[in-house]
């Protein structure tokens, strides 16, 4: 590559091979290339946002018709790993019941992916993390809407999520 070429050009042949030299198993690229679970839902039956220790935020849109969810969304503000654990997430419970959904876990979207850099691993966490506490409120009747700074149940903001995204 020449000196003046950079990287930051966006093409998908260099972040793919960034991505592969990282550590991102080729799964993993595809779900951050494509995105094709990124974006917001206009008509969500709900909305949940949270922020993780390491800063990345996620929010999610469910869209909800006789407890399947007929579709998701994930907007996130975060690295390759936040991205394609989100995407990976979309896969596992779009057209699937509520009650499926709150099977999935850590090892489910890791499979999906088949490899991330470790130091990543809490992205994935994250993901489902976000994903509960949307089925948690969306259970309870919470209005749609999401919530404030990294505020999660039963911990103080200062220790939000640091003991589940360890």
């Amino acid at each position: 590559m020449d000196q003046n070429q950079t990287i930051g050009q966006n093409d998908a042949a260099s972040v793919r091979e960034m991505l592969s030299g990282a550590g991102y198993s080729d799964e993993a690229i595809e779900y951050y290339i494509e995105k094709r679970h990124a974006g917001a839902l206009v008509d969500a039956s709900h909305i949940s946002e949270m922020t993780g220790t390491c800063g990345d935020t996620m929010k999610i849109f469910l869209k909800v018709d006789q407890d399947i969810i007929t579709d998701a969304k994930y907007q996130v503000l975060g690295c390759p790993g936040a991205v394609t654990a989100a995407m990976a997430a979309v896969e596992l419970i779009k057209g699937k019941s509520l009650e499926h959904a709150r099977t999935i876990n850590d090892g489910h979207i890791f499979k999906m992916l088949k490899e991330i850099p470790a130091k990543k691993h809490h992205c994935i966490q994250l993901a489902v993390k976000i994903l509960n506490k949307a089925l948690d409120e969306y259970h309870s009747g919470k209005e749609v809407a999401g919530n404030v700074e990294g505020d999660c149940t039963g911990c103080a903001p200062e220790d939000c999520c640091k003991e589940d995204l360890r």
